[in-house]
């Protein structure tokens, strides 16, 4: 088998090269996790089956180093499969016609040609692989329904006018989007997750949660009992650098 990198758990990791920028490797997996996004809103999937598809395109860079396999071949690979886990399925031609829009804007669509059978065939044997690499355990579970459950709740603590004059949800939804541009699903709980892209968005927009200071606890451990100041701290720090690195790469 090829060279396995534990050391790139997490999609390459966040962590800062020289003079204080992202590691290479992280670079890389930003542009092709932003592919992935893009691709799967182009096939018309649901955010569900993209986290899956970006989840399942950093654990197996967490398994085998960055330069052993082409990242965009495993990407849409990672789409098929994560369409079959999610019962979202997709055609392989689609994914095809679709990636082949993305680097080649204008283009003409490819043609049912030898190049053509030889990338559907690529793809289908990265899947076998990525499998093997993963040990068939490719089902996560995401953030996506405790922020809902969190969302639900703090709508109701909070008072109408605070909610309704702030975009508190959007961001939190958009925050916890952008996050599979890196590691997070990897390093941290999803409950952890959920909970940090939340408060971050209450930072954003200077909303506080009422009778907190009386409280016995902070709001967010009320959400998750074993979550620390820290670990949130740890989400949000690793959210700055994505966005550090969505205004330097093109």
């Amino acid at each position: 088998m090829e060279a396995f990198g534990p050391g790139t758990c997490g999609g390459g990791g966040e962590t800062p090269g020289a003079e204080g920028r992202p590691a290479p490797e992280a670079r890389v997996h930003f542009r092709v996790t932003r592919f992935i996004m893009e691709a799967g809103v182009k096939l018309g999937m649901q955010s569900i089956p993209i986290a899956t598809a970006c989840t399942i395109y950093h654990k197996f860079f967490c398994e085998i180093n960055l330069d052993a396999y082409d990242p965009y071949l495993v990407a849409m690979s990672s789409l098929y499969l994560a369409g079959k886990v999610e019962e979202q399925h997709l055609r392989t031609r689609d994914i095809i016609n679709v990636s082949n829009r993305y680097f080649h804007p204008g283009g003409e669509p490819l043609e049912l040609d030898s190049r053509f059978w030889e990338l559907r065939d690529s793809i289908v044997q990265c899947e076998l692989l990525v499998l093997r690499v993963l040990r068939f355990q490719v089902s996560f579970q995401h953030p996506h329904k405790y922020l809902l459950h969190y969302l639900i709740s703090l709508k109701n603590w909070l008072n109408r006018y605070s909610w309704q004059r702030t975009p508190v949800s959007v961001t939190a939804w958009a925050l916890l989007r952008d996050s599979y541009h890196g590691g997070l699903c990897l390093r941290f709980r999803a409950q952890h997750i959920a909970v940090a892209v939340l408060h971050l968005a209450l930072q954003a927009y200077g909303v506080e949660v009422p009778a907190e200071a009386e409280a016995e606890k902070p709001w967010w451990q009320v959400f998750s009992e074993d979550l620390t100041k820290p670990i949130i701290d740890n989400i949000v720090s690793d959210l700055i650098q994505i966005y550090t690195m969505d205004t330097e790469i093109p």
